[in-house]
């Protein structure tokens, strides 16, 4: 059981690897007037691998709180993917609903989020400027002047690094929050893995208030 949490920190690295020979990637596009109808923020969260359908208790918790902390019109889209080990499936979701809101509510600021799988399908999503195994849906040039903040809890990228090095685009205007011990974004002994794993645990993240730190950092950019 143990062993299959290593999936996602082996995928970023492959991940990573194709970044290397990648070309840069550059913003451009203006920016047209947004439908009235379009919420003024929505947010795209990937839950947590095996959490049920939906954006899991760190996406629905963030949400809630950005709702309460701007006062803004926020819609939440939760990644449709099996959240097993599919992270290209819910890379591929995130990224065609970014398309799609982008191009039905322009002025609508993005807000995307994950939680340990789901901080991985964000990371792909947001990396890769072109298709990569079963990755097939990269974003297009301009993306970036409309995703305003990227929160990522449990992020497996910690064993190779921020994948926003890769795309520096997102650099400041994402926060990547490890709790205590947590063995998925905190690289340690595998040993250790099943006695440091409740740091991993949804609860533990809300607990430690950093769901509201995260809340705290979306709100000042949308």
């Amino acid at each position: 059981m143990i062993r299959r949490h290593v999936i996602a920190p082996v995928v970023i690295a492959l991940v990573a690897g194709a970044l290397l020979v990648a070309p840069g990637i550059v913003s451009s596009r203006s920016i047209p007037t947004a439908s009235a109808a379009c919420p003024a923020v929505e947010v795209i969260f990937a839950r947590g691998r095996v959490e049920p359908a939906g954006a899991g208790q760190i996406g629905n918790a963030f949400t809630n709180g950005l709702r309460k902390k701007t006062g803004k019109n926020v819609n939440l889209y939760a990644v449709q993917y099996p959240a097993d080990n599919e992270i290209d499936v819910g890379a591929n979701d995130m990224s065609r609903r970014i398309k799609s809101t982008m191009a039905a509510c322009p002025d609508t600021r993005i807000v995307l989020g994950g939680y340990s799988l789901g901080a991985a399908v964000t990371d792909v999503a947001l990396a890769l400027p072109f298709a990569f195994f079963g990755f097939d849906q990269p974003l297009p040039p301009g993306a970036d002047q409309h995703i305003a903040a990227v929160a990522l809890f449990g992020n497996g990228s910690a064993w190779i690094g921020p994948i926003t090095n890769f795309n520096p685009l997102y650099r400041e205007r994402t926060i990547e929050l490890c709790h205590g011990a947590d063995p998925v974004c905190n690289p340690a002994d595998p040993n250790t893995w099943e006695n440091n794993w409740p740091d991993h645990l949804a609860p533990a993240y809300i607990e430690a208030g950093m769901v509201n730190q995260a809340v705290d950092f979306a709100a000042g950019r949308v």
